[in-house]
């Protein structure tokens, strides 16, 4: 789809006094990801961060005369729809999507809250039935989901994302599968379709007792970003890394003595960007293509793979890249020693380590005793980038995640060439690997999460280093034996002087 640069997303909810669920949710959920927000209220509630006191259901007249208002005047790009609190106001919102047909719909069905109340009568869960046809996505948590399918509420992911499943398949519709209720430190989401998963998250849990209107936000967000960028998956991806970022900021609000509100704002006020697909790795990647297929047609790599590779020439590569994985390793302890959380630290630690264990394994007993050569000046440009890299933690780890991806990119190609008699099978075989596989999935998302929180400046900063990163993987493969430096050349700076 062709999107407007500001899309107009219509939330379709009830009103919270105290600013952090429902339709105020849904508003600045809206805005900080990029959309201009409208609302038809629903009902008027009377709570707080401690609860709810009060709730008034205007007329289902009134809603109508609403919408019917809105969507006579405004474009209207996408619809929310959260509280519907009776079964009157229900059949209204059907009836008017019924003269809207083609409008993209996201519904939380607002049925259970966290606590466990039921906040909608029999009648009025059967009229919610009916509506949810009209629906793109359905974004109900656990309980929700349960209630839908009439069945108990499942505790494991896997049988979430079977509900899930199944639910899509009832109603044609896809179903945003939320881990946010399970137990555990992991908290995954999923868009489930009829067919099953078809864009899946995962991330830490967030240690916040603010979490009031994390369903309602992230249901608006993820309307407003599929209005901006077409695809659901993206639109998944972008949504789930905002709210992280808007609830590792929570606690940074002082609202109320109960479940405060997240702060959707908080990536704004210290000037970050507004999500869009450009903080997206996948992005990057797809934009990588035309060097990623320069690399499969270099001179080297095609006599690699079919084995042809004089061995002169790739004892000059193994020796290069040597020399590349003792710097490497010590950028991979400068990138450990800049990470802001412990499982960062873990895992650039253990790739640091990992080089050097590469380096001597696979390496040195094929080099034997030969002296060292100097570093040519590719093996070098490529080791001062990612040594200059070192200023900024989401610069370094940009400029490091290319090591990996392209690496295991072609690796998996090349072990998929070794066979038997192949003068380098041993080598490719090593090349490639399930836990190097794993390590490179981990490094992908550790980077996705810096992304999806970086501000304008520092994510085009990133951008940059990736891309160098790329071009310098690149030149690597393609250096020959006439490119070594003379004996002059020098090493780079070491990691452990930069500041």
């Amino acid at each position: 789809m062709s999107a407007p640069n500001t899309p107009n997303i219509l939330s379709i909810a009830g009103a919270d006094p105290s600013g952090g669920a429902g339709i105020q949710a849904d508003l600045k959920s809206i805005a900080a990801c990029g959309g201009y927000g409208m609302a038809a209220i629903t009902a008027l509630t009377a709570q707080n961060t401690r609860g709810v006191t009060g709730v008034h259901t205007p007329p289902a007249e009134f809603l109508t005369r609403q919408l019917e208002t809105v969507a006579a005047d405004i474009r209207i790009d996408a619809v929310k729809i959260g509280m519907l609190a009776s079964a009157e106001v229900i059949e209204a919102t059907t009836a008017w999507l019924g003269t809207r047909p083609g409008t993209t719909v996201v519904v939380d069905p607002v049925l259970i809250s966290t606590s466990g109340d039921r906040l909608l009568e029999h009648d009025a869960e059967e009229a919610l039935r009916r509506l949810l046809p009209w629906a793109d996505v359905l974004t109900p948590n656990t309980a929700e989901l349960a209630a839908l399918l009439e069945e108990p509420v499942c505790t494991r992911w896997d049988d979430v994302l079977d509900q899930a499943a199944r639910l899509a398949r009832r109603y044609s519709v896809l179903v945003l599968a939320k881990g946010g209720h399970l137990t555990g430190s992991r908290c995954p989401d999923a868009l489930v379709g009829p067919d099953g998963v078809m864009a899946a998250v995962e991330g830490d849990r967030i240690d916040t007792p603010n979490t009031h209107g994390t369903g309602c936000s992230l249901s608006a967000a993820l309307a407003t970003l599929w209005a901006r960028c077409g695809d659901w998956g993206d639109a998944l991806r972008l949504a789930r890394g905002w709210l992280e970022g808007a609830l590792h900021r929570a606690d940074e609000l002082e609202v109320g003595e109960g479940h405060g509100p997240v702060n959707h704002f908080g990536a704004l006020w210290d000037g970050a960007a507004i999500p869009t697909t450009g903080a997206l790795l996948g992005t990057w990647w797809n934009d990588l293509a035309p060097l990623r297929s320069g690399i499969d047609d270099l001179p080297f790599i095609r006599a690699l793979r079919d084995g042809t590779l004089p061995s002169e020439d790739f004892h000059f590569y193994l020796a290069q890249d040597s020399l590349y994985l003792r710097t490497y390793s010590r950028v991979l302890s400068r990138a450990a020693e800049l990470a802001p959380n412990r499982e960062e630290q873990q895992f650039w630690a253990s790739g640091a380590v990992g080089a050097l264990e590469e380096e001597a394994n696979l390496h040195l007993h094929r080099l034997g005793d030969a002296p060292d050569p100097e570093p040519s000046p590719t093996t070098s440009a490529y080791l001062n980038h990612l040594v200059a890299s070192g200023d900024s933690y989401p610069k370094l780890v940009a400029a490091i995640l290319p090591c990996y991806w392209l690496y295991q990119d072609i690796g998996q190609r090349l072990a998929a060439a070794a066979h038997p008699g192949h003068p380098y099978a041993d080598w490719l075989a090593a090349y490639s690997s399930p836990e190097f596989d794993e390590a490179t999935s981990e490094a992908i998302a550790l980077v996705q999460k810096v992304a999806l929180r970086a501000g304008s400046t520092t994510l085009a900063g990133m951008r940059r280093a990736f891309d160098e990163s790329s071009r310098q993987e690149l030149s690597f493969f393609a250096q020959t034996p006439e490119d070594a430096a003379p004996r002059s050349a020098s090493l780079p700076m070491p990691v452990a002087a930069i500041g």
